[in-house]
């Protein structure tokens, strides 16, 4: 008998699991495989953020940094990635020092142009080229604030990574900061053509002590956007 490719595959029966239910990582259950959420092509990393107040809603991004600015004398909050590479080679990618990284090549790993007016609504940006995981060893996401009065307990922060047509996975910012400046947010390790998402959520009080608390090894110095 022929088959009929005019005709649509039936529809899930009312109630099925949708397969890209978002994934949020808790102290409970912190860590998930890539793989088992879809996988495939690009991951994109983004850091967004809220501040509850009076008022009707919450203000995200870019435009939460406008507010911060107004009232606190200005804030930079940079997303950003420590790398480690299958053959060795380890580095950060981040808007201080203009390390933004490239997608094609190493590190794999490229942040978007960093924002530091607040226009943009979006949040920050990271995107893992997933084609070449088998050269990528481990990447820390991490985050921190570059200028500005405010600290991560201020804001209702989140991580969410999307993997190309897999579920979102998301990372709250909840633990309590209190007055450090940079939070170790997520670990991705290799574990044999796969990415492993450990949900981390430690705050330290900046690249050394987070280099120091992740055993990267790289050599710091102060640097400027």
């Amino acid at each position: 008998m022929g088959i009929d490719y005019s005709k649509r595959p039936a529809a899930p029966p009312a109630g099925a699991p949708v397969s890209l239910s978002k994934v949020t990582l808790t102290k409970s259950a912190p860590t998930v495989s890539l793989s088992k959420q879809g996988g495939g092509g690009r991951l994109h990393v983004n850091l967004n953020w809220s501040q509850n107040g009076a008022g009707s809603g919450a203000a995200k991004g870019g435009f939460l940094k406008r507010v911060l600015s107004a009232a606190g004398g200005g804030i930079d909050l940079d997303l950003a990635c420590l790398f480690e590479l299958a053959d060795g080679r380890r580095g950060v990618v981040q808007a201080l020092g203009n390390a933004f990284g490239s997608f094609d090549n190493p590190p794999y790993v490229q942040l978007d142009a960093d924002d530091r007016t607040g226009a943009t609504a979006g949040g920050e940006n990271l995107h893992v080229n997933l084609a070449r995981i088998g050269e990528i060893r481990r990447l820390l996401v991490f985050a921190f604030i570059y200028e500005g009065v405010a600290s991560f307990d201020q804001a209702n922060a989140v991580v969410t990574l999307t993997p190309a047509q897999g579920a979102p996975i998301e990372v709250h910012l909840d633990e309590k900061a209190g007055g450090s400046r940079m939070c170790a947010i997520a670990l991705l390790t290799n574990t044999g053509n796969d990415f492993t998402v450990s949900r981390e959520v430690r705050y330290v009080g900046g690249h050394r002590e987070l280099d120091s608390a992740f055993g990267w090894g790289l050599n710091w110095t102060a640097g400027r956007k």
